[in-house]
């Protein structure tokens, strides 16, 4: 086996998974002391990326980001919590989970705050798609994931090719 196959062979979906940690501080917030939601979304593709990265073992690059929602609002002091893996590997394109959640250790409390669907392609140093290696959902909610990513992938390619299309008129 030579490195360019090893590079392909394929990894479970725990080797992927990821976890970063960031205090709100006061110059990430609003004049009401809640998160800027830009500064979130930049945590959030971070967190995307650094599971892909370890996936794909190459330099990734943000193609898309599904839908977001700020499910409740996050305070300056709060530790933002993210979690991150691969759900699905598409030759040179991974979807990432990405999951935020927010950990209030004065108050001992966990909830979840914002998820998101990042697509990351891996690409050289001249920046030219690379292949990525496939990944083994294991668990049931893996095994969820996978297919749940596939069908997500069918909607954004219909979704681009209907703004491709709307675009020529």
């Amino acid at each position: 086996m030579n490195d360019s196959d090893a590079l392909l062979t394929p990894r479970p979906v725990r080797d992927s998974q990821s976890e970063m940690a960031e205090i709100v501080l006061p110059n990430d917030a609003n004049p009401l002391n809640a998160l800027l939601g830009g500064r979130l979304m930049h945590w959030i593709d971070l967190a995307g990326a650094l599971a892909a990265h370890r996936h794909s073992r190459h330099y990734v690059l943000t193609a898309s980001i599904d839908h977001l929602d700020f499910l409740f609002p996050v305070h300056v002091g709060d530790l933002v919590i993210l979690r991150s893996s691969v759900n699905r590997v598409f030759r040179s394109s991974m979807e990432v989970g990405v999951k935020a959640f927010v950990e209030n250790y004065i108050a001992d409390s966990c909830h979840h705050v914002s998820s998101a669907y990042l697509t990351f392609v891996a690409v050289d140093k001249e920046g030219k798609r690379l292949p990525v290696p496939p990944v083994i959902p294991e668990t049931d909610e893996e095994k969820r994931r996978y297919e749940d990513a596939g069908h997500r992938r069918e909607i954004r390619r219909a979704e681009v090719e209907r703004r491709r299309r709307n675009q020529r008129r």
